[in-house]
């Protein structure tokens, strides 16, 4: 069983199935185990919440964290666990604000015990200091950390004038909290809107050139040193045949190539292939299994299964695809 530590745990994140905080149906299905590869959850303060809905929303998300805190405690041999005897996906907030951040925390006070974090949107030099400051403060004297997975996805972050230096004075402000940062993740819908596009169910994101060169840009500075999540698919099942499916297995193909790991989810239908998109070949377990036990004192270079393995090279990507082949498990296909 793998130990659940930040290092297991960014990803661990996998698909992230983004709900609004009305969502009460959750609790339900989440005693009954329906939701096939759910590995997380973030509920919603932010875009999907009327501002006069608000105080609404953070009453029924207090209920419905309650809920599953019973949820959690009660022992149902029945259950179908995905990830090493978790009994709950793992749990995030997605707040509005720095502000925002301080005032639900105090509201949700001891049930933050079953989260696991709290989401930060539209995260940029406007608000990370006060972000990263607050978040460091409530972790201070916990014994449960309590992570970030802040979104980048502003104008400061697309505007090619700024992106460079507003990435790399962003990312020196995660490295202060970096204990707490389980993921970077992407707001690819925020970044389209800012010129007035959107992908159609034909195309990846990878294909809208603006947007590409941003996300290129993200993983330049951020992923030598963090999970980078993929951004959200906005098609889904809807009865009408499966082109939805081939787009988004496509782009997650294009996401994991471009050093993408795990990504956001509008809908059940979306999971299981996020899921299956982070399961490892039998090949790459066996060329990873081999780095990580390097046999020979005199050679760092082997030929196995027609691939060239290099001890140096390949020891920090092996090391990746076997926490996942732990997680999501291996497939036989290439």
């Amino acid at each position: 069983m793998i130990e659940l530590n930040k290092n297991a745990l960014q990803y661990m994140v996998g698909g992230l199935l983004y709900m609004p905080a009305f969502q009460k149906n959750i609790i339900e299905k989440l005693r009954n185990d329906p939701i096939d590869c759910l590995t997380s959850i973030a509920f919603c303060l932010e875009d999907s919440i009327r501002d006069e809905a608000l105080e609404e929303a953070e009453e029924t998300l207090k209920y419905i964290l309650q809920e599953l805190t019973s949820v959690e405690n009660k022992k149902n041999p029945l259950r179908r666990n995905l990830l090493n005897g978790i009994k709950l996906p793992l749990i995030f907030v997605r707040v509005r604000s720095p502000e925002h951040l301080i005032s639900v925390h105090e509201k949700l006070s001891d049930l933050t015990n079953i989260m696991t974090g709290y989401i930060f949107p539209k995260f940029d030099l406007n608000n990370a200091e006060n972000y990263a400051a607050i978040i460091y403060e409530i972790n201070r004297n916990r014994k449960k950390t309590l992570y970030t997975m802040p979104i980048l996805e502003t104008e400061m972050i697309a505007d090619n004038s700024s992106r460079n230096e507003a990435l790399i004075r962003i990312k020196k402000v995660l490295d202060i909290i970096k204990d707490y940062v389980l993921n970077v993740r992407v707001g690819v819908n925020d970044l389209g809107n800012l010129y007035g596009l959107r992908r159609d169910i034909n195309h990846t994101v990878y294909d809208i050139g603006i947007v590409r060169d941003i996300l290129i840009n993200i993983l330049n500075v951020f992923a030598k040193e963090y999970v980078v999540a993929g951004s959200v698919w906005n098609y889904f099942d809807n009865g009408k045949g499966n082109l939805w499916a081939e787009g988004l297995k496509q782009e997650l193909i294009l996401d994991r190539i471009n050093g993408f790991i795990g990504k956001s989810a509008i809908h059940p239908s979306q999971l299981s292939y996020i899921f299956d998109s982070l399961k490892v070949t039998q090949d790459d377990i066996d060329d990873a299994n081999q780095i990580l036990n390097w046999q020979s004192d005199s050679h760092g270079v082997a030929k196995v299964s027609g691939r060239m393995n290099e001890l140096k090279c390949h020891f920090k990507w092996a090391e990746r695809i076997k926490i996942l082949s732990e997680i999501y498990g291996v497939k036989n296909d290439l």
